[in-house]
């Protein structure tokens, strides 16, 4: 590797409770783990941004003084986004040169958001710009939903700029209020199992942006039925409207409809219940939670692939795992569990000879990784 001046480490992110639920400001849980996205990188006097990846192909390059120019629709798009966010905001001068590795393959784990973070970091830093862990946060998200056009909420952004090693994000996506909480001693050790389906999916081309118009269509109804002021969709939530109102709507509407507030209002009790038993150590409970999330998600959400749900079938089935779900979206990508160290490689065998015997076409692609919690994305 070329002597560059810095290095950021940007890691990938799950979330075992609080699945669908940021773009509606509900409650959500998150770990950073040890696997993630590495840049390094120099400033440039000129304004020149010119990079190189070791997972996707062709070199990125730009000004960062001139305006934004549109998508490409290839990788640079992140860098670009970066940039655009912070102008907003900022004057910028500087650019970088650098290169960028992934350690995993694209899918499930917010990789774009993981990206998105280290650019950011990078350009404040060729700047001499000092951003707050939560000015980040919401200066990656934005590039995100208005450059990138994924209308996510916070929850990626938070768990990779805020997670701790051995610790879960708690995080309410409303208030923006957020609490680290520490392993409980008496709680077992554990891992987190990343199952890729080998199936490789784009977010902004699956059905997510659907199913956040649906969210706010269901709170729309909810509100119009009883009353309630309406406001512009785009700044209608599901979280404005209380559980009461859904109970008393929930049959006047649409059943598509009603499925993604019940999944909503579900979630949100889950997350409650899931922080408590993180912090009393009882991981077999959060386990089992993260599982009922997946059903949640399959039956109310209708998100995952025939292979996606193919592997939370054989995980439930599995000595060893304490509870899972489909990893971001759900519509292609990974599926994510936590497991008994001591269980591993049978685990691994167990999963990897029913999959492959129900899906040969993906002997190739499918991959197991298992890996630990660790700390947010940080400057090496």
């Amino acid at each position: 590797m070329e002597n560059y001046q810095y290095h950021i480490f940007s890691p990938y992110r799950v979330c075992p409770l609080g699945a669908h639920v940021d773009h509606q400001h509900g409650l959500v849980t998150g770990f950073a783990f040890d696997k993630g996205v590495d840049l390094w990188f120099s400033p440039t006097e000129d304004g020149s941004v010119s990079l190189h990846s070791e997972t996707f192909e062709g070199e990125v390059s730009f000004d960062v003084t001139k305006p934004t120019q549109v998508k490409e629709g290839n990788w640079g798009d992140y860098a670009r986004g970066a940039k655009y966010a912070l102008k907003k905001r900022f004057e910028l001068t500087r650019g970088i040169r650098g290169v960028i590795k992934g350690s995993l393959p694209v899918g499930g784990l917010s990789s774009s958001a993981a990206v998105l973070t280290a650019y950011v970091m990078a350009l404040a830093k060729a700047n001499s710009i000092t951003l707050s862990k939560m000015e980040v946060i919401k200066t990656a998200s934005q590039a995100e939903r208005e450059y990138i056009g994924l209308t996510n909420g916070i929850l990626d952004q938070a768990c990779i700029v805020l997670g701790e090693k051995d610790s879960l994000l708690f995080l309410d996506t409303d208030t923006e209020q957020y609490r680290i909480i520490r392993k409980n001693p008496r709680m077992p050790e554990f891992e987190l199992a990343i199952i890729f389906s080998g199936l490789t999916r784009s977010l902004v081309s699956s059905d997510y942006n659907l199913r956040v118009a649906e969210c706010k269509t269901a709170a729309w109804n909810m509100m119009a039925y009883t009353g309630m002021p309406l406001k512009n969709l785009d700044k209608t939530f599901l979280r404005d409207v209380p559980r009461e109102t859904y109970d008393l709507t929930r049959d006047k509407m649409p059943p598509r409809f009603a499925r993604r507030a019940e999944h909503f209002y579900s979630e949100y009790k889950r997350v409650r219940k899931g922080v408590t038993a993180w912090e009393t150590g009882n991981l077999t409970l959060f386990g089992q939670l993260s599982y009922e999330s997946c059903e949640s998600s399959i039956k109310n959400y209708e998100c995952g692939s025939e292979e996606l749900i193919a592997i939370y079938n054989i995980m439930r089935q599995c000595d060893g795992i304490y509870g899972g779900r489909f990893s971001g979206a759900g519509f292609k990508g990974a599926c994510i569990a936590l497991v008994d160290p001591s269980k591993k490689e049978a685990i691994r065998e167990q999963i990897t000879s029913e999959y492959l015997r129900m899906f040969p076409e993906y002997t190739d692609t499918f991959e197991i990784h298992f890996c630990k919690t660790d700390d947010g994305a940080r400057f090496i």
